[in-house]
């Protein structure tokens, strides 16, 4: 089982760079990138984090694959 993301399109869409989403949610860019490729499962806290500095919901930035 594993967790995909649609970080880094979100974060195109509104023009974010992965250092400003990074320092918003106090990761750092490398974590931001880990995420992106798919190497790294944020925690609930950081998922909810991201969700709000992304303006969308959680479920519509992660979910399970089996």
């Amino acid at each position: 089982m594993s967790v995909n993301n649609k970080v880094r399109e979100r974060r195109q869409e509104l023009d974010l760079t992965q250092e400003e989403l990074g320092a918003a949610t106090h990761v750092t860019r490398q974590t931001i990138i880990a995420l992106e490729k798919g190497g790294y499962t944020p925690s609930v806290e950081l998922a909810l984090k991201i969700a709000r500095e992304l303006k969308t919901a959680v479920e519509q930035l992660f979910w399970v694959v089996e």
